[in-house]
């Protein structure tokens, strides 16, 4: 399947300016049918805990995404700052190539030093989809930190992981080192996305990556806007998995020692 991150520079809450970005990038992408394409964390306002700010005419980017999605024949996934309850949730929403919602995932860890739970508080549930023979995880951003949600993911049957971001550059080898960690114990598949560019608060480096199942960079951004692309099969993952059997050995029962 081919895998496509789009390493956007994100306008600070002009959803028009970032959804005309997206499209022209994807346009000079050319991604094939069935493709899986993603974007990065809060991809229409920026990582804003200005819910109102950020949150302003949400279903305007569903209806872009659906439409897009459905104009390329592609999965498209994205991080979204949503108002579903009366309150903020950060997600990650992934449209299919009919326009329809195929998962719709809401980040388990807010990244409580910035004060994010208190402008979107956090979700309560893993969430898997499956496409172009994977099964995928959609995460974001700060639970890159948390293996433990990775692994149950993992456990449910997940061999593709997907983690949109707004990962500042102060951090930047964490997030490098963290998507090969990921990839690496869970033996699955792992496509990262980044923005790049500045916000009122922070820096980013960009570095949007896509992973085989052995951490091996299959494709590998910079920190300039821009697009990544590889080809990656859920065989390959399965042969490693079933070359290298560590998932057999995981011990359900260490919470209770």
């Amino acid at each position: 399947m081919e895998l496509i991150g789009l390493q956007t520079e994100i306008a600070w809450h002009d959803r028009a300016a970032n959804h005309a970005m997206v499209r022209a990038m994807l346009e000079a992408a050319g991604p094939k049918r069935g493709a899986l394409v993603v974007l990065p964390e809060m991809f229409a306002s920026g990582f804003s805990r200005d819910v109102a700010a950020a949150t302003e005419r949400a279903a305007e980017s569903e209806e872009f995404l659906s439409a897009l999605a459905k104009e390329h024949g592609i999965a498209l996934m994205a991080g979204l700052a949503t108002r579903p309850d009366g309150c903020g949730a950060n997600e990650s929403i992934t449209f299919g190539p009919d326009g329809g919602e195929l998962a719709r995932y809401r980040k388990l860890q807010p990244f409580s030093l910035g004060g994010e739970p208190e402008a979107y508080p956090a979700g309560n549930r893993i969430v898997t989809f499956t496409w172009g023979g994977f099964t995928v995880a959609p995460f974001i951003c700060y639970d890159l930190r948390f293996p433990e949600i990775f692994r149950e993911a993992t456990a449910r049957g997940a061999d593709l992981i997907a983690v949109v971001a707004s990962w500042p550059n102060r951090r930047q080898h964490h997030w490098s080192t963290l998507l090969r960690a990921r990839a690496i114990e869970n033996m699955a598949g792992v496509i990262g996305v980044n923005r790049a560019g500045s916000d009122p608060e922070f820096i980013y480096a960009g570095g949007s990556v896509i992973l085989g199942p052995q951490a091996e960079v299959l494709a590998e951004a910079g920190d300039a806007p821009g697009f990544i692309r590889a080809d990656l099969s859920p065989a390959t993952v399965a042969e490693w998995r079933a070359a290298f059997p560590a998932l057999r050995d995981r011990r359900s029962d260490i919470s209770s020692l």
